[in-house]
């Protein structure tokens, strides 16, 4: 076998690799910010009054909420997609009280002219 021969077959190799870890790792992306969307929803839900900016604020929240779950119980109960769902409910509903406090408090809004002092 020609060198030249072996060496584009490698290249192809390694391109197939790439892009399935490429493919891979964006679907985990993906599927991890879906998680993060759906327990922020149910957070949404258990909390009175609604989070900002729809599912974008809900995606926040439950990001947020498992960081400050796991820090607060450790991993406990199912995990999917790296994230352990009870600590990130119980952080997203924490996450969700501290966005509504502030929100009622007038921090956080956007003010016109006529709110100005």
């Amino acid at each position: 076998m020609p060198i030249g021969f072996v060496f584009v077959m490698l290249l192809i190799v390694a391109a197939l690799v790439l892009g399935i870890w490429a493919t891979f790792s964006v679907l985990g992306v993906l599927v991890t910010l879906a998680i993060a969307a759906v327990v922020g929803w149910i957070a949404d839900r258990i909390v009175p009054g609604r989070l900002p900016y729809g599912w974008a604020g809900a995606m926040v929240a439950g990001l947020l909420g498992s960081w400050l779950g796991s820090l607060l119980i450790g991993h406990v109960g199912p995990t999917i997609a790296r994230i352990p769902i009870i600590p990130a409910i119980l952080g997203a509903v924490i996450v969700a009280f501290v966005v509504q406090f502030l929100m009622k408090r007038g921090i956080g809004r956007p003010r016109g002219p006529e709110t100005r002092l």
